[in-house]
């Protein structure tokens, strides 16, 4: 039994660290959207010059980093919630709220858009969408895959968060 546990363990760990390793990665994509924005303005207003797929990165870009780190910022505890339920209270009743919450909410949601979102992405998938926009990325399909990463991520780290939830509340209850 407690080499199951072990195992269990150390397999969370991997996946929390696995999600601390994208969200940091993804995250210097925004210093990359500054810069690049920069650039587009400069290149615009300073030269007159202008290029959709330029644009379209930003778009990427944004969306990536939105979508994939998600998880992380979930993992890091930097999500919005409804303060006055939460901020004074015992380490054993947000935990609670926690699990429930990511139980509850999060779990289904996330689900709910990988199966929903299956056939859309497919779809774009089998035809390698494009943009629609003369001059844009050939790669939306790319793009709407990450429809499908965020409920994938999200849900390894639900799994990790009830877990460390569930530890919060057992050891309150010895």
């Amino acid at each position: 039994m407690e080499v199951g546990l072990a195992q269990d363990r150390r397999a969370a760990g991997r996946a929390a660290a696995v999600i601390a390793l994208i969200g940091r990665a993804v995250s210097w994509l925004t210093l990359v959207m500054v810069v690049l924005t920069f650039s587009v303005v400069v290149l615009r207003y300073g030269f007159n010059l202008g290029w959709i797929w330029l644009q379209e990165i930003i778009v990427y870009l944004h969306a990536t980093v939105f979508m994939v780190a998600v998880a992380w910022v979930f993992q890091q505890d930097g999500h919005v919630r409804v303060d006055i339920l939460y901020r004074d209270k015992s380490p054993r009743h947000k935990a609670w709220v926690n699990l429930l919450g990511t139980l509850l909410f999060l779990v289904p949601f996330s689900i709910f858009l990988l199966l929903i979102s299956w056939e859309y992405v497919a779809a774009s998938w089998a035809a390698m969408e494009s943009s629609r926009e003369a001059g844009g990325l050939p790669l939306v399909y790319l793009l709407k895959s990450l429809i499908m990463v965020l409920p994938v991520l999200l849900l390894i780290q639900s799994f990790n968060t009830a877990r460390i939830c569930i530890s919060t509340i057992k050891k309150k209850d010895q």
